[in-house]
Formats: structure tokens, sequence, C-alpha cells
């Protein structure tokens, strides 16, 4: 094997017994009870899930011993039943065939959340691509564009002590002082930030809704507006031109208030404004409403994370009707699915930045793989942490520190490079998911 050519032992995939034994020697990703592959096919026994924490964990198990890991958001445990909804769709099959399983359940998924679980198996099937090949997952999404990922804060957030501009400057301080010395902040604001909106009397022209997340919608008032104008005001000269501040806005925004509003901060520099008119829940992404706002200023207008599969970017995109995409590879479809559309994003001169906030330390793995192999139009994915604060002790692989100056350095182990200390792990796991890791 050692005189084989990089280009000669990549195309045998007939290859997987000396791929994954490369692999262990290279890594020791194996670990007990899982065992080298004894021959070239390899085939899903098993798909599996378990709540660990609050994120629902994949499992995708084959002859060979091999597993791979998917995971999906921590504000989705109810989604166990419908990851397993998909166990006899891909028994059997060849998990190094990704997109042939996928044909097989892709059409299956639907708008956030429900096309979650079809995304944390696709990122499974990668990890066990990569363990067979031997090879980090960026390297069969294309290969390497950066050596390190920009990330922003995302689950990085400090208590809000109340709802004034001074509240926002100085929370905006601790996060600029934040360990991890990030170059870029997102802040909620608006309709997306109900306590801000709700702390203003009058602040639009309804009443505060209950229901699924950020139900509030309708018109804002004069007064509700500049409140929210002297908190970006008060964030941004915290920040001044060294860190740069993104917005998250909505849904719920009105196409007129949302031009007023982004007229308003053209002078700041915002770096986008995001999910003005639709996004998070909204099972459509209405680009002809989003075309409008866009074309009437100069912030860049973002949205993204609520929506499955390249087909309902595809309006988005060719209208221009955004400046920057911001799909999450647990509810696009995936790596592969997201790395399709970052691409044809950048062919009409659109951006991207991938949401994240809660997916999780398996999540994170994902989406440094996946933003070393985006293209030149990447700006930064949304950064997830371990919750319960214990996920950093049942996962091996990740770089410690993480994210220094606000980058995260891309690791080159096979697979996702990041596996589970089983035995740190099991003691987390509920009674009905004890058998996970058996």
């Amino acid at each position: 094997m050692a005189n084989w050519t990089r280009r000669e032992f990549l195309g045998s995939f007939s290859g997987v017994a000396a791929a994954t034994s490369l692999a262990a020697q290279q890594t020791g990703r194996l670990s007990p009870p899982e065992k080298r592959p004894a021959h070239g096919s390899i085939k899903i026994t098993d798909l599996r899930c378990a709540i660990i924490g609050r994120n629902p964990v994949v499992r995708v198990v084959t002859d060979q011993g091999i597993s791979g890991y998917g995971e999906a958001e921590s504000t989705k445990p109810y989604l166990k039943p419908m990851v397993l909804f998909y166990k006899d769709y891909i028994l059997s099959e060849d998990p190094t065939d990704v997109e042939r399983v996928l044909l097989k359940i892709r059409r299956l998924g639907a708008f956030k959340p429900w096309g979650s679980a079809v995304s944390a198996i696709e990122i499974a099937l990668w990890d066990i691509a990569g363990q067979v090949a031997g090879v980090p997952v960026y390297k069969l999404l294309g290969g390497k564009m950066r050596d390190r990922v920009r990330a922003y804060n995302g689950g990085v957030r400090f208590p809000m002590t109340g709802q004034t501009p001074q509240d926002y400057a100085e929370n905006m301080a601790k996060m600029k002082e934040s360990k991890e010395g990030f170059t870029l902040i997102k802040q909620a604001v608006g309709f997306h930030n109900p306590a801000m909106m709700r702390a203003m009397p009058n602040a639009w022209y309804d009443e505060p809704r209950t229901g699924a997340a950020h139900p509030d919608r309708g018109l804002m008032t004069e007064r509700g507006m500049k409140h929210v104008i002297a908190c970006v005001e008060a964030m941004k000269k915290v920040l001044g031109d060294e860190i740069g501040l993104a917005l998250d806005c909505g849904p719920g925004w009105t196409v007129q208030a949302a031009i007023t509003f982004a007229r308003a901060l053209e002078p700041l520099h915002i770096t986008w404004l995001e999910d003005l008119i639709t996004g998070d829940y909204t099972p459509y992404p209405n680009a002809d409403l989003f075309r409008e706002v866009t074309q009437s200023t100069a912030i860049p207008i973002h949205t993204g994370e609520q929506i499955y599969l390249r087909e309902n970017f595809k309006d988005l995109i060719e209208k221009q009707a955004i400046n920057v995409i911001g799909p999450d590879p647990e509810d696009v479809g995936g790596m592969a699915e997201l790395k399709w559309i970052a691409e044809y994003a950048d062919l009409h001169g659109i951006l991207v930045a991938p949401h994240g906030i809660f997916d999780g330390l398996i999540g994170l793995a994902a989406h440094v793989h996946m933003g070393a192999a985006l293209p030149q139009n990447y700006i930064a994915f949304e950064y997830p942490v371990g919750q319960p604060e214990w996920w950093y002790e049942i996962v091996d692989g990740l770089p410690n520190p993480i994210v220094k100056r606000g980058f995260i350095d891309v690791w080159d182990r096979p697979g996702l490079g990041v596996t589970f200390n089983v035995q740190a792990a099991k003691s987390h796991l509920s009674d009905e998911d004890r058998h996970f890791f058996d």
C-alpha cells in the first residue's frame, strides 16, 4: 500500500479495509466495540437515535464496525420518531453512496423542523464515507478552500438585565471581550426579540401573540421603530469598525417598515439584516417581498435558516431577492445540499453565512468541514455550543480552545474527525436510549 499514489488509493473504494486501517493508524478514530472492516463491501445495518441532553443524535451503524454520527438542533427533542421513520428505507444500503441513499428519503422531508431528520442522517453518512476513505469530510465535498473558518457568536450569549439602549451597549461590551474573539457578532432585535418589543408599550399595531416561535407580526409604530434603532446605534457605538454587527430581525416586519429600518441603519454599515419578512419556522421563503426590501437599501439582506432543499432557494437566488443566504446544514438537507446551494448562490453574486446556533458539537464539526469547502462567497457560520456543559466531556476530537480570534482551525482526521467518549456519554443516556452505543 505504501507504493500506491493518493489518486489510486482514493479511486479504489474496493480497498475499504485498507482505507479504514490507515484511518485508524493515523487517528485512532475507531473505538471499541467497533472493529476494522474485513472486506470491501459495507452496508447499513441499523439507524438509531438518542436524545443526549436535548439534541437528537443519529447513529448510522454498518456491518463493518464503522458508525457515523449526525445531530439535530437542541430545540428538537421531539424529532426522534421522525428519524426512525427512515430506518427501513436505508437498511442494507451502502452508506458511502450518500446521494443514492438520500434519493430514497430526501423527498419525505419538509421545511424546518421536518427536514432535520434527513439532514442528520446525511451528515452521519458523510462521517462514514470519510472514515472508509481515510480522509476528512471536506475532501469529499471538493477539498479545502481555507485552513480556518470564521464563526460568529451564535450560542455564546450573555444575560440581559434590561431592554434599554444602555443595556444593549453593556451586553455588546461583554460580547466584544469574550474569549472567542469574534470578528462578527449577531444580535436579535425587533420581532426576533420579544423582550425588546414587549418592553416598549404599543411598539406595533397589534397585540403580543403566543404559539410557535416568533409569532408577533405587524406594522411597527414610530415609538417602536425609534426604540429598536436606538438600541442598534448603542451596540454599534461599542463595536465601532473593529467588529461587524449583524441583526436577526424577524420574521414579522411589513415591507414598508423593513425598508424604513434598513435605510435608517445604512450609515452604521450593518453586516446584514436577517429574516425581516419570513424566516425561522415560516414554511415558505416569499422571495418577491424580500426582493422589494433588498432593492431599497444598501444593507445586505439575509434569510434561509428554515428552508429545506435547493429547490426552495431557487427563487431567492434567481430573483436576486437577497444578498446573503443562511441555510442550516441540520435543516436544509445536509452538508452536500448546502454546498450545492452555496455554489449556485455564488454564480449569482450572493453570499452565504450558514445558520447553526443550536446545532451542537457534532453539528459544529459538520460546520467546520463544510465551511472549509465552501466557495469564496462564504462569510462565517453561526457558532453552536455544547448544552449542557457536560457535552464537552463526552465528545473527543475538538480543538482546545475551539475558537481562536474568531476562527476555527480545520482539522484533518477522517470523517467528521470527532467521536464520542462512549463510557462518558453512556452516563447521560436515558433508559430508553441505553443501548444506543451497543
